[in-house]
């Protein structure tokens, strides 16, 4: 079956399960054949597609210009895809144990090199026609190091390899004929070294003490603050140069090839990734992820020659996100993927210091490699999360991680290979113009419109502005769908078959929803935690944390890479910095309760977090991610807060609160149920609620309530379809409002009422939630319900998963598969036979010319 023939499959299931809601936006196909994501932003992709695996991330162009190599480096299986140009179509794949972004062919196209990633090694194939043949690894270090090979470089004469050693903070010339490392370039910055011997662990250890090492891993990494994470190289034959894209740093080092020595650092803005060179050498072009931008360096001097914005429109705040380059064989074009915009800007760059933009060309989801072919012909873009997001038929198998048929949300978007015809000489300016008009379409057509605001309404139209509500309340909780909670109120667009945890188990989350508004049309912007804390605080999550936590998720050799979130490392900022650093800026109290807060190595020890902007600004009594502590405390904690703030007279006019026990710890033994955790959840929200409903404040307070993924709970709408809830005397009591909000939305509609600037393009964007408020308050209290299952109900040995439980990782959010949880989560509540409906996911389908593409 054709690709086109399968999507429109696709299209036919998203039918069957949307003709409920017609008149409902909601993510998928639309009638103009765009394609409508979960988070507002829309697909329009043009030129033909070839599908792919999971998440490629690099695509190396054949010298001869016929094949192209594409590299996946996701969650899933990690592989190489061979696709010949002439026939559009993968003529071979090879599967390749770990990877990370490196990928290069020789000059004469006889050997193809592949980062080797946690393994340290380079793995080696020889090329011919088509088919990849594998040969021995080319060893970079020990494998007990931490290096990581990363970005890839081949000398012209072919004698040598250059590899950008991204945890590593180096850069290893290996000699191919010797198949020997030669030398490592050190960037180590002087405050401590990055390259470690990584421990065995220590079968001596409690499993608390396990526990407890596990969650403060990540923090406690021995990586220095301002370690540089060199990520591409690239070989300047004719300077005797190697450029180096040191990713934290917003340079490129510029290392000598006679000494081996780093000779200078030129100035970037933040980010810098991929790189391209003229053939003249004279001009070197960098991406900058964080910035929007592409600086272009003249290599004779160093200096940035100019400096092109690649976002939708000048002066955009961060989001674009570019992150690989091509140019022209002419050197006269410069082609930028953006890969948050789901596009590829193109320059005219044949007068440097005087280039200018000439249009964007629309893509697939999540763009991650831009390549021209040599004839000047055709614009290859590699799609990191492909052009469709998957219905999941089979079903989630607990323990059957291997199985083909298993589907993952990590794993439900496959990536595409878009081939796009380049217009002739003569006609760049009508064909671009089409596209882009295409592209604007594409961005979120509510912005900052007041669609749907009522008159006089508590939210204003833009920061700065009065507002009644003074203080907001964000609740931030973990890792389910719609209707894995709400599936049950008749009043939604629920499906009662997946609802797991109703109203016996969680009473206060449907009370919410009647006594306020209910919001059945809400998506969080992540697929798992990693991603979802970034989104929940900063609008966006940066090309380091996208990149990295599928290693971490589901590579984690030797746990060399750590959890890239919450605070850990200083590269996975977004460049605005996160909701508090927006309050910093307008002034306004804020203090965190457990977010982007990290629990002390050992027991008793303090908590603590690295971030300047929360020094002084947290609770430090308020207890961290931990699965062992029930939600009552910390809903103990807020309210004994709250009686303080009251006593003074004045509370933080925003507040971050972690809830995180609906994350559960599945059918471990000894642990508690499912059920209880969901109960402890419910109670602590309601209470939580229940008190500053009966404050002072309360007449000018917002709550506002998220999960921070959905992960991969079932939902008849879409994987991303989450629970929301606002709570405040301005929310309309009793009503429905079915608006296509997301995470972004929410924090948006913060903003406004607090007076901060939006953090990057998609909170800017965003539809706001006027819908759900009204202008009059209704000052009715909330009074939480009890529970009414038991809060103490343990697992046994005798459950169903018990055993698969005992061996997950519960030390922080996500360490386990969350797809056999759901699984055993679902069976823990249903029975040890029930077999768990599927999820369905939008199905998004495009419109391809080309209709004979089997393979």
């Amino acid at each position: 079956m054709n690709i086109f023939a399968r999507c429109a499959a696709r299209l036919l299931l998203a039918t069957a399960v949307t003709t409920a809601a017609l008149a409902v936006d909601l993510p998928g196909y639309r009638p103009d054949g765009s394609i409508l994501l979960p988070n507002q932003w829309s697909l329009r992709p043009a030129g033909r597609q070839i599908e792919l695996g999971n998440f490629p991330v690099n695509i190396a162009l054949h010298p001869s210009g016929r094949f192209a190599a594409v590299l996946h480096c996701g969650h899933g299986r990690h592989e190489i895809a061979v696709v010949d140009l002439n026939q559009e179509k993968i003529v071979a794949r090879a599967p390749v144990q770990e990877a990370f972004y490196g990928i290069a062919f020789s000059p004469d196209g006889r050997a193809l090199y592949c980062s080797g990633a946690g393994d340290e090694v380079v793995h080696l194939f020889d090329f011919k026609d088509g088919k990849l043949t594998a040969q021995p690894d080319l060893r970079v270090r020990d494998s007990r190091e931490r290096g990581i090979p990363c970005g890839l470089a081949v000398s012209q004469d072919g004698r040598d390899l250059f590899v950008a050693n991204v945890w590593g903070q180096s850069v290893s010339q290996l000699d191919l004929l010797a198949r020997t490392n030669k030398a490592d370039i050190l960037f180590t910055p002087p405050a401590g070294t990055s390259v470690q011997l990584l421990a065995a662990a220590n079968p001596a250890e409690t499993e608390e003490e396990r526990v407890n090492t596990k969650r403060a891993e990540a923090a406690l990494d021995a990586t220095a603050p301002d370690a540089p994470f060199p990520y591409a190289c690239l070989v300047d034959s004719k300077r005797r140069r190697l450029y180096v894209s040191l990713w934290a740093q917003s340079c490129v080092a510029v290392v000598d090839l006679k000494s081996l020595q780093v000779v200078a650092r030129w100035a970037t803005e933040e980010h810098p990734n991929e790189l391209a060179l003229t053939k003249s050498g004279r001009s070197l072009f960098v991406a900058n992820a964080n910035r929007n931008t592409v600086t272009v360096i003249d290599t004779s001097s160093g200096h940035a020659a100019e400096t092109l914005d690649a976002s939708l429109s000048p002066a955009a705040l961060p989001g674009s996100t570019p992150n690989s380059l091509a140019l022209s064989p002419d050197d006269r074009k410069l082609f930028v993927a953006n890969a948050c915009n789901n596009n590829v800007a193109v320059f005219d760059v044949s007068r440097i210091g005087h280039s200018r933009a000439l249009g964007f060309i629309p893509v697939g989801w999540y763009p991650t490699s831009v390549r021209v072919t040599p004839d000047g012909r055709h614009l290859l873009v590699a799609n990191g999360k492909g052009l469709t997001s998957l219905a999941n038929p089979k079903g989630p198998q607990a323990g059957a991680r291997g199985d083909a048929t298993t589907q993952y949300i990590t794993e439900l978007f496959p990536g595409a290979l878009s081939i796009i015809d380049l217009p002739g000489s003569g006609d760049w300016q009508q064909a671009l113009a089409a596209y882009t008009s295409q592209c604007y379409k594409c961005s979120p057509r509510a912005g900052a419109e007041p669609v749907g605001m009522p008159a006089d309404s508590p939210v204003p139209a833009e920061p700065g502005r009065p507002s009644p509500i003074q203080y907001c309340i964000y609740v931030i909780k973990e890792n389910r769908t719609y209707d894995q909670f709400l599936g049950d109120l008749p009043q939604g667009n629920g499906d009662r078959r997946l609802c797991l945890f109703p109203a016996s188990v969680t009473p206060n989350h449907h009370k919410l929803a009647g006594d306020f508004v209910l919001l059945d049309n809400f998506y969080v912007d992540a697929e798992v935690s990693a991603d979802g804390h970034e989104w929940s605080m900063g609008a966006y999550a940066s090309d380091f944390v996208d990149k990295t936590w599928p290693l971490n998720y589901g590579h984690n050799r030797g746990k060399k890479y750590p959890y890239p979130s919450e605070g850990a490392f200083p590269i996975a900022a977004p460049a605005n910095g996160y909701l508090w650093d927006r309050a910093r800026q307008a002034g306004v109290t804020y203090r965190s309760y457990g977010e982007f807060v990290m629990a002390g190595k050992k027991a008793g020890d303090p908590n603590w977090t690295k971030l300047a902007a929360l020094q002084g600004h947290f609770d430090p009594e308020y207890h961290v991610f931990d699965l062992e502590y029930p939600d009552q405390k910390r809903a103990d904690r807020f309210i004994a807060e709250l009686k303080r703030f009251e006593a003074e007279g004045e509370m933080p006019r925003l507040q971050i609160v972690k809830l995180p026990n609906d994350h559960t710890e599945g059918t471990r033994a000894g642990a508690l149920t499912p059920t209880a955790y969901m109960a402890d959840n419910d109670l602590a929200l309601g209470r939580v609620v229940e008190a500053v409903s009966h404050s002072k404040f309360w007449p000018r307070t917002a709550i506002f309530v998220l999960e921070d993924d959905a992960q991969n709970g079932p939902d008849h709408v879409d994987a991303h379809r989450s629970p929301a809830f606002i709570i405040s005397p301005y929310i309309r009591r009793g009503a429905v409002d079915s608006t296509m909000y997301s995470t972004s939305s929410m924090l948006r509609t913060m903003e406004l009422i607090l007076g901060l600037k939006p953090m990057t393009q998609f909170d800017a964007a965003a539809m706001p939630m006027f819908r759900a408020f009204q202008a009059a308050p209704d000052l009715r209290p909330y009074d939480a319900l009890p529970a009414r299952v038991s809060l103490e109900e343990h697992n046994t040995a005798l459950t169903w998963g018990s055993g698969a439980s005992a061996r997950m990782d519960f030390s922080r959010e996500d360490a386990t598969d969350e797809m056999t949880l759901n699984e055993i989560i679902w069976r823990s509540v249903r029975g040890a036979a029930a077999v768990m409906p599927a999820p369905v996911h939008a199905a998004f389908v495009f419109d391809l010319p080309k209709a004979d593409d089997d393979d």
